[in-house]
């Protein structure tokens, strides 16, 4: 639809962050993904849900934030700060 109403119009770009609660971190992540006009999926790390392994599963990391826009892995909140700045 949106390609039809303008055709040079970019979609919005859409992220998925793995967080723990607490971590100044991840709010500092979350805050620059609004900021920024990225909506987000967030997925909470816990002992009851996705665990530290489903992390290292996906991103190959053990910290967190683990931030991933449109599929890609960017890293974690100074990663991002420097994939917002570009």
């Amino acid at each position: 639809m949106l390609n039809y109403i303008n055709s040079e119009a970019k979609p919005p770009r859409v992220a998925t962050i793995f967080t723990k609660p607490g971590c100044p971190f991840c709010a500092k992540a979350k805050v620059l993904l609004e900021a920024n006009g990225i909506s987000f999926e967030e997925i909470t790390i816990s002992n009851h849900g996705p665990s530290s392994k489903t992390l290292r599963a996906v991103a190959q990391a053990d910290t967190v934030p683990q931030v991933f826009v449109e599929g890609e892995h960017i890293g974690g909140c100074d990663d991002l700060e420097v994939f917002l700045s570009k």
